[in-house]
């Protein structure tokens, strides 16, 4: 019987499509995210979905699995 593995997947990278939020571009965070050694990176920049098409591109480069979402806050 083997232990079960545990995965960390950041859920909430915020890009810096997310103005004055996050500084590193999609392409970045996922190369660190596959330095990391993560299968997976949820991008959830604030009020868009600007970053996915960059997001994907990155999903590709590495192939860490992209986990699209935005943060969408009322107020």
């Amino acid at each position: 019987m083997t232990a079960p593995t545990t995965t960390y997947v950041e859920l909430q990278a915020t890009s810096h499509f997310s103005f004055l939020r996050g500084a590193s571009s999609p392409e970045e965070l996922f190369a660190a995210a596959a330095l990391l050694g993560h299968s997976a990176l949820g991008l959830c920049d604030r009020g868009s979905v600007a970053g996915m098409v960059r997001g994907l591109s990155g999903q590709e480069a590495t192939g860490v699995r992209m986990i699209a979402g935005s943060r969408v806050e009322a107020r």
